[in-house]
């Protein structure tokens, strides 16, 4: 029987770093949104504005037996310039800020053995939130499997980085 846990991940812009963590095996599903900021449910345009204090974010439900959390934390950090506050390729605000949203401390442990042994490798303290989830709202229809359904739209990730995701920890 599959189990689930979830886990919150910002990355910048959300439409790369949704399919970045779609390739990896034993993620079950994916959601663009809007993560730990002020108000409900807002909506795109008002996030944009960087006066709600959302970040671009998306919410991961993953099977740890496939997928172990620590692994999926060392993959979220090849996607990210963890030195790089707001700011995630051309993408600049607060928005696009970087960050680890858990939702169960039990999680935090192994989240934080990957984010000191990341911060030990780049020898600096690292720009990215490692928080509890405060709140997380799903995106508009349209951002959902965005680079899906739109090959040609911005990314700010390398294509190489997705090759790496499907292979990261097949067996």
């Amino acid at each position: 029987m599959e189990k689930r846990k979830e886990i919150v991940l910002a990355g910048g812009c959300f439409w790369g770093t949704e399919h970045y963590l779609k390739m990896i095996n034993g993620v079950l599903d994916t959601c663009t949104g809007f993560a730990n900021g002020q108000g409900v449910n807002p909506t795109y345009k008002e996030v944009y504005t960087d006066t709600t204090g959302f970040a671009e974010a998306v919410r991961v439900q993953y099977d740890p037996q496939v997928l172990p959390l620590k692994l999926l934390i060392e993959l979220y950090f090849k996607a990210i310039d963890p030195l790089s506050l707001n700011r995630q390729g051309e993408d600049e605000g607060t928005r696009y800020r970087t960050g680890i949203y858990y939702s169960d401390p039990g999680d935090l442990p192994t989240i934080e053995e990957v984010f000191l042994k990341e911060q030990e490798k780049v020898g600096a303290p690292l720009a990215v939130e490692l928080e509890p989830l405060k709140n997380f709202y799903g995106a508009e229809e349209y951002h959902q499997d965005y680079l899906e359904k739109n090959p040609e739209g911005y990314c700010h990730l390398p294509t190489a980085l997705f090759e790496y995701a499907k292979k990261a920890n097949i067996k």
